[in-house]
């Protein structure tokens, strides 16, 4: 028994070190793509319009099932700067409390079946206003949502906001993003891609300011100067073409990252939701913890954030959604 156990020991770590060897060389393939220094044009009007989301949901304080309240404020602004479309409430309970993803939808115009997602979390944890997270994707998917209110896209694009994607909710039944991807799959939907911004505004100049979970530390720089596009291996084609297309209209520094799931980090945000249905999907963050000092506490504030450089990623990223939404092969 001990022999047969130890080989099955030795059979795992194989495994485990097989998928990290093809990350790994996925993310090396990645960096060799390059990116341009951070030249993009600014805007200020943007960058004013983020601050304001951002500025108005930290100012209803902590926003989880702890304070319902709060969280129910969060949700009216958010159904509020929704203004053109008709905003559809997913309601259901957890742990007690009555809770809603927010849903708004424009049906494509040639091939309506195939559906693009850009979602983000409204939820912060218990005593953080949650600006960076995740005020700023917040602020950044209903900027995206006015951008695109008068399009025709080919396919349909739908902007959701996610309640429950922090603990004691991440990953579990009532997370909002599970709960939604779960009923997309029952309607038998088909999600060709799914975005999740995931903390977008925190950036810094000086060397050192940048962390990364092993081995990534020797594969990007220490500079906290640049967004990254986080996927699984199932969602690598999805990770090459937003970062193209992201860097095709944008010069702001860009880096990409294809891991397997068994390195934690990977699903750490919404985008795990629809991996759990086997639909591609990523994460576009500033990589959280690994550069804010300010996660998960009462110091997450609007001041520390850069609208300058967040609104230069969400104009990058209005230009993947540009791409996504055409009918074609993915």
């Amino acid at each position: 028994m001990a022999r047969m156990n130890s080989r099955v020991t030795v059979a795992i770590a194989g495994v485990v070190a097989l998928l990290l060897l093809i990350g790994v060389f996925l993310l090396l393939r990645q960096r060799r793509m390059g990116f341009s220094p951070s030249t993009a044009l600014r805007n200020p009007a943007l960058a004013a319009e983020l601050r304001r989301d951002v500025e108005a949901l930290c100012a209803i304080g902590p926003r989880n099932t702890f304070i319902p309240e709060n969280l129910a404020a969060a949700a009216n602004h958010i159904e509020n700067a929704f203004a053109g479309y008709t905003v559809e409430r997913q309601r259901y309970v957890a742990e007690g409390v009555s809770v809603e993803n927010l849903i708004v939808e424009i049906r494509g115009s040639t091939c309506p079946e195939e559906i693009v997602i850009v979602g983000a979390h409204y939820d912060s944890v218990d005593a953080s206003p949650g600006a960076d997270d995740n005020a700023s994707g917040v602020a950044g998917m209903l900027a995206l949502a006015r951008r695109f209110a008068n399009a025709r896209p080919a396919r349909t694009l739908r902007f959701v906001a996610w309640t429950n994607e922090e603990p004691p909710h991440f990953q579990t039944s009532t997370m909002g993003s599970l709960v939604y991807a779960r009923r997309c799959r029952e309607r038998k939907e088909r999600i060709v891609a799914a975005l999740s911004l995931e903390m977008l505004g925190y950036y810094k100049d000086e060397p050192g300011s940048q962390q990364y979970p092993p081995p990534l530390s020797a594969l990007y720089p220490d500079t906290a100067d640049f967004i990254g596009f986080a996927g699984n291996i199932g969602s690598r084609a999805l990770v090459n073409r937003c970062v193209t297309a992201f860097r095709a209209r944008s010069t702001f520094p860009a880096h990409a990252a294809v891991l397997p799931e068994l390195i934690p980090q990977t699903g750490w945000s919404d985008q795990w939701s629809f991996w759990q249905f086997g639909w591609p999907a990523l994460m576009v963050t500033d990589t959280a913890l690994y550069r804010n000092p300010h996660y998960h506490t009462a110091r997450d504030t609007p001041d520390k954030l850069d609208y300058e450089r967040m609104a230069m990623v969400v104009d990058g990223v209005a230009g993947v959604i540009e791409a996504l939404v055409e009918c074609g092969d993915d």
